[in-house]
């Protein structure tokens, strides 16, 4: 059960920090453009489920994984979309 839970805490972590780095290099402007929450709040959720997974994983366990993921999960499912088709960058 131990490994099981790493290689899922390890997952959960790339997919956040791979959604906090993609959030921090778009405009900001283009979040407004897209209605979505701004810039520096996406930032904040995202850097808040980093420290869920990383450091804080140790307190709040399975629960800040399941936070980490859903949060990460709407950035790159829901706003990252969004972001790159109004930057033209959509594939």
């Amino acid at each position: 059960m131990g490994t099981v839970m790493l290689v899922l805490q390890i997952g959960v972590l790339v997919m956040a920090v791979y959604a906090f780095i993609h959030a921090a290099l778009q405009r900001a402007d283009a979040y407004t453009a897209a209605e979505k929450l701004t810039k520096p709040v996406w930032l904040v959720i995202l850097g808040l489920a980093v420290a869920l997974t990383s450091i804080l994983s140790f307190v709040f366990g399975v629960l800040g994984m399941a936070i980490s993921a859903c949060a990460a999960g709407v950035y790159l499912v829901d706003v990252r979309p969004k972001l790159l088709e109004i930057q033209g960058k959509s594939r």
